[in-house]
């Protein structure tokens, strides 16, 4: 069955917007360019805090790297920022087993979830009312997978999970002009070793 989640994620803000009252939530950012559009498009319904949780980048330089400009970002958006450890070897650990998995397959669902699922803990412990993640705005990411994974942390945690499908309506495209115009470092692979491994030569 197909799902219509650019339908669903538009009600979700409209209704919102409608009652006047921002809602608190925590925003699993994979990237700043992936979070310049999906900030945009959140920031009229809810009050926004960014969580950098990604320890499945490699190598440590390149994390460093995503992370200052998640940081300059923030800073200049005014938007709050709460960063997760750095710990490699929980993603490792994760995903053993599937280092050779195709780009897409069992191992970015495993590397998701294990972003998502710390995300929903995240978002229960601060007393937050919604959690999200800004994966689904990159075309690679399958935003059915996203919502799934999601929405069973919704039950799990007691915490909303904002379903999205933040590509649509050129949302991709936007945080590729919006990052050009901010002069955003826009990295080039995925994030993990593997996803580095299997670029083209």
């Amino acid at each position: 069955m197909n799902v219509n989640y650019l339908k669903i994620m538009e009600k979700t803000l409209s209704d919102i917007e409608a009652d006047g009252r921002k809602k608190s939530m925590l925003l699993h950012s994979c990237c700043a360019p992936c979070s310049t559009h999906v900030i945009k498009v959140l920031q009229k319904a809810f009050d926004l805090t960014v969580f950098y949780f990604n320890p499945n980048i490699y190598p440590n330089e390149e994390y460093e790297k995503r992370l200052g400009e998640q940081k300059r970002l923030c800073a200049l958006w005014n938007t709050e920022l709460l960063c997760g450890a750095y710990d490699p070897a929980v993603f490792y650990e994760a995903a053993a087993g599937h280092e050779d998995d195709s780009e897409g397959g069992l191992r970015c669902r495993i590397c998701c979830a294990l972003r998502l699922e710390e995300t929903a803990k995240k978002a229960a412990e601060l007393g937050k009312e919604y959690f999200t993640t800004t994966l689904s705005v990159s075309p690679l990411k399958n935003a059915a997978m996203l919502n799934e994974i999601g929405q069973a942390l919704e039950k799990k945690y007691g915490v909303k999970y904002f379903v999205a499908d933040f590509k649509k309506r050129d949302g991709y495209l936007d945080s590729v002009r919006t990052s050009k115009e901010l002069g955003i470092y826009r990295q080039h692979y995925c994030g993990c070793r593997f996803s580095l491994s299997k670029l083209p030569e």
